[in-house]
């Protein structure tokens, strides 16, 4: 089975807004992107609680609190001219591809 590569509007860096689920409202910049699952991991966003065995690397073991991966769609990027969430759209410029805010129609620079 074949599988295409689906071009995502979110990348590594930018701040985003969780308009779904129980994190909703909040926002946080985007610490990873999963391409082929659709999901991003956000800084501070849906933090779950690990227990961890001690083990060689790490002979204390305990418990640790790290953030979880939510879908694509439950995140919009914030604008950085107005700050307010937005669509992304894809125009060219100069010969490249860029992003642009829906709302104030200006380029989003690659964080």
């Amino acid at each position: 089975m074949k599988t295409t590569k689906v071009k995502l509007k979110i990348r590594r860096g930018d701040t985003v807004k969780v308009i779904a689920g129980n994190d909703k409202g909040k926002e946080g910049k985007v610490l990873e992107v999963l391409v082929d699952k659709q999901r991003v991991v956000v800084e501070g966003v849906r933090e779950v609680t690990k227990h961890r065995k001690p083990s060689a690397t790490n002979p204390q073991g305990g418990i640790e609190k790290k953030e979880a991966p939510i879908h694509i769609s439950n995140v919009m990027l914030v604008d950085p001219a107005k700050g307010e969430a937005t669509r992304v759209g894809r125009r060219v410029e100069d010969g490249k591809i860029v992003r642009y805010s829906k709302k104030s129609k200006e380029t989003i620079k690659d964080a």
